[in-house]
């Protein structure tokens, strides 16, 4: 993938990317989520990608970023801490200086594409003030750093990373000191978008499958397809699949053209996409009755990643409120 140039769709030619944007890689991301595809784009490229990209200039930017582009390296971010829900500056890792170095203590959770990543972006507090948080830069063999696989239902890559008095000399801080939030939440909303993408290729392909289910389980002499109330059901899935494809759209194009409603935009799509790709799941699953249980039939494959996706960066309730908030209500 990375020999095809798609880990570089996001990111400058000047630091060896294709200069395109969202739009694009939405292309990709769907098509990824049609086969549950285990690659680290969404941990990688969606969160510590865009974070190296905008971080300003610097040497540690320079080689790292592009070790991410050209597939050499990969980099985690490691943002969610246990009891933090969604707010992104609820942060409880504290960075202390000293002797010239910041010591890292504390533990993240859910640590996107970290197993076998070579890096870790590491949000922490030097100081107590509301939001003054540092983004810092720790390799994965640094002393202290403990990486734990965390097991989900979907088999998606992440871990539990905790950090005992890891040493990190400030040229590894990605951006400025005390001035990380604001690049830690345009992160995470990148990755938002891809994630959603990601969703949206899994619902479609679930919907597929179902409907050829439909026209080939025969049930009283005629396919099952034929039954008024499955029609009925699968008309409302695809009409939601349609709504979230024009949410994921309307977002992706609102980030690369740095538009004033892309935030509410990337809450709107994650929102849709949260609630469309479950109901899809699971209706998917009760369409192929007893044989969508087991692990004979592919689609209960899906009903875990629907699960697990709607939670990530946040869920529907939680991207409502969001979106509520940032329109003013």
């Amino acid at each position: 993938m990375a020999g095809l140039g798609w880990t570089g769709i996001l990111f400058d030619e000047a630091h060896g990317g294709a200069g395109l944007g969202f739009a694009e890689m939405i292309i990709i991301m769907e098509e990824l989520g049609r086969s549950l595809a285990p690659q680290p784009f969404i941990g990688c490229v969606g969160l510590a990608g865009t974070a190296l990209a905008r971080s300003g200039a610097g040497e540690t930017k320079e080689k790292w970023l592009r070790g991410v582009v050209d597939g050499s390296r990969i980099v985690a971010l490691a943002h969610h801490e246990r009891g933090g829900r969604h707010d992104v500056v609820d942060v409880g890792a504290r960075a202390e200086f000293r002797d010239g170095v910041f010591v890292l203590n504390g533990a993240k959770s859910l640590v996107l594409d970290a197993c076998g990543a070579d890096a870790f972006i590491v949000p922490a507090r030097a100081v107590d003030a509301p939001g003054a948080l540092t983004l810092f830069l720790v390799e994965a063999n640094a002393p202290g750093l403990k990486v734990e696989r965390q097991r989900l239902i979907d088999h998606r890559n992440c871990a539990l990373l905790e950090l005992t008095n890891v040493s990190c000399p400030a040229s590894n801080v990605i951006g400025e000191v005390h001035r990380g939030s604001d690049l830690l939440e345009r992160s995470i909303e990148a990755a938002t978008v891809l994630l959603s993408g990601e969703m949206l290729g899994g619902m479609s392909q679930a919907f597929e499958l179902t409907l050829h289910h439909m026209k080939t389980r025969v049930q009283f002499g005629v396919p099952i397809g034929s039954f008024q109330a499955l029609k009925h059901r699968a008309s409302r899935l695809f009409m939601d699949i349609e709504l979230a494809r024009s949410a994921v759209l309307a977002a992706a194009r609102a980030l690369d053209c740095n538009s004033n409603d892309a935030s509410r935009l990337v809450s709107l799509a994650k929102a849709r996409c949260s609630d469309a790709y479950k109901l899809v799941a699971n209706e998917a699953v009760q369409i192929h009755a007893g044989m969508g249980m087991t692990d004979a039939c592919d689609i209960g494959l899906y009903l875990k990643r629907a699960r697990v996706s709607e939670t990530i960066f946040g869920d529907a309730r939680h991207h409502r409120n969001r979106w509520a908030q940032l329109s003013g209500y």
